[in-house]
């Protein structure tokens, strides 16, 4: 009998969706107008669709009038409120390409990004608790000279946004509507481009998985700068005409619950830190979590206690665990609303439809036999157009086939259901945050004191993994701390990237071609934790 091999196609009995971003949000506001569209619960304020459309339409002229157009590069730099709704919706109703620009960077990162890419108008918050984003804008304008205008989101510039001009009409599906910078063994961020028939469509399907209709309200705590809050929670609610609802800036598990519950939300989003956030905290059971009947997990896998009590105490039967990555818009993979347990907890789901999965060996690229671990590789509408200006690593993970290859070890089941088993990559997720070791080592190389260094992720019962900093110093007799090193990645680094442990040594253990064996730092790291 010939083994069945690891490749998978989703239906496509059903056509994608042929339309840009804008022409969605005008037919939902006609089909739905006076159904709500957005909450934001800390400031009371609503938006039915008809509203939304209009003040999407408002900031998108007043975009124009400040010389934005077509393949423009607009970066939005905010926390989790409705400006930053508008703003996705008025820069693709404009056919500008929008900077998705992580919150918790600092003016290492935020130069790198609006430079790369070349933002020209930046739409900011002025700060958020300790974070003075005026200030580092302020300090980083002399490296990007490609920016002319920031816009304060609460300032008079901002609250009088409008204008005359006439929108365009003839904006297609395939153009790039945004830039996901995501981070990369060689170094720096890379920039994701992503076309409108990416993530709408993806958006799309991952509301139909869940069977999202109009009725659905989707609680939204996690970030809307990722694409699991601006696609799979935004462009999932917009396709169906399901309202979003924003418990706040930043993730609070104790608001999350609050919205979920005066909102009548029906779905709720977050990674397994989230939800035993929640599950955790001690008036939990006050919380009426009653009109919750679906919501979406992913990030890292979810333990099985805990998708018990998701599925049971808070009402949430069909739940689904999504996986991806930036580049495919993001998810290629999810599970169903009838699947069971062992499916939810021991794999990421199957194939979306209109997309294509295999698991290839990694070094033959052959595909493998179901039940064979190897690397998981996804082809399809979701696969970015590539990475900004950088056809090289374009190349290096889109193989000439149109497959996107991964990096991520997985194992295809008799039935077609995916387990990630690990990574190719040194990548280490941190409560749902993608760290990529290479760009950390090569900031920590700027301390004066630090010779070399190799970065791994370590056990961490609160957040999966945490990062650990091996270093070498110039001066063995001076010593380095955890805390001095943390004080130097302070304001410049995000704080999910800064190494927690570190541990001063002579030299790395290394391969006979001169590699570093990152494993055995790993288990050298782990052992230091329980001993």
């Amino acid at each position: 009998m010939t083994e069945q091999a690891s490749h998978a196609r989703g239906r496509t009995d059903v056509p994608l969706l042929d339309e840009t971003i804008g022409r969605c949000l005008a037919r939902t506001a006609a089909a739905f107008p006076g159904r709500e569209a957005l909450v934001d619960v800390p400031s009371g304020r609503r938006w039915t669709y008809a509203e939304l459309a209009h003040d999407v339409d408002r900031v998108a002229r007043g975009l124009q009038a400040r010389g934005v157009g077509r393949g423009d590069r607009v970066g939005i730099w905010a926390l989790n409120c409705p400006e930053w709704v508008l703003v996705q919706y008025a820069t693709a109703r404009l056919g500008a390409i929008l900077v998705t620009i992580n919150p918790a960077y600092r003016t290492h990162e935020l130069a790198y990004a609006l430079d790369r890419s070349g933002v020209s108008l930046l739409v900011a918050q002025p700060a958020y608790r300790t974070s003075d984003y005026r200030a580092m804008v302020a300090e980083v304008r002399g490296q990007c000279p490609g920016l002319r205008e920031t816009l304060w989101i609460g300032d008079p510039a901002w609250q009088e946004l409008d204008g005359d001009g006439t929108l365009p009409d003839d904006l297609s599906p395939d153009d790039p509507i945004n830039i996901q910078y995501t981070s990369g063994t060689t170094g720096f961020p890379k920039g994701a481009t992503l076309s409108h028939r990416n993530i709408l469509n993806n958006g799309h399907w991952v509301g139909e998985l869940v069977g999202y209709t109009e009725h659905d309200r989707i609680c939204l705590p996690v970030p809307l700068y990722h694409c699991f809050g601006m696609v799979m929670g935004n462009l999932a609610a917009l396709t169906h005409g399901a309202c979003v609802v924003l418990p706040g800036q930043g993730f609070d598990p104790a608001a999350a619950l609050h919205a979920v519950a005066a909102e009548r939300a029906t779905s709720l989003y977050g990674v397994p830190t989230m939800f035993i956030a929640e599950l955790g905290l001690p008036d939990f059971a006050g919380y009426d979590l009653t009109s919750l009947r679906t919501g979406i997990m992913a990030g890292s896998p979810c333990p099985v206690e805990v998708m018990k009590r998701v599925q049971t105490e808070m009402h949430m039967a069909e739940v689904a665990i999504a996986y991806g990555m930036t580049e495919t818009s993001p998810v290629s993979t999810q599970t169903r609303r009838d699947d069971d347990l062992d499916h939810r907890t021991g794999t990421v789901g199957r194939v979306l439809p209109h997309l294509e999965v295999k698991v290839v060996h990694p070094d033959t690229g052959g595909t493998v036999a179901r039940g064979e671990t190897g690397e998981l590789c996804t082809r399809g509408y979701s696969v970015m157009l590539g990475y900004w200006d950088d056809p090289v690593r374009t190349a290096e993970v889109v193989d000439p086939g149109g497959w996107m290859h991964t990096g991520d070890l997985a194992v295809m089941r008799p039935d077609g259901y995916l387990a990630v088993v690990g990574r190719i990559k040194d990548m280490i997720i941190r409560g749902g945050e993608n760290v990529y070791p290479r760009e950390i080592e090569e900031f920590l190389h700027t301390h004066p004191a630090i010779a070399d260094v190799q970065v791994v992720g370590v056990p961490d019962p609160r957040y999966g993994e945490e990062v650990c900093a091996f270093v070498v110093l110039r001066d063995p007799a001076a010593g380095l701390t955890a805390d001095e090193v943390a004080a130097y990645c302070h304001g410049r680094l995000a704080h999910y990237k800064t190494p927690r442990h570190v541990h001063v040594v002579d030299a790395f253990p290394m391969t006979v071609s001169g590699k570093v064996r990152k494993n055995e730092l790993r288990e050298r790291a782990a052992r230091a934790l329980t001993a």
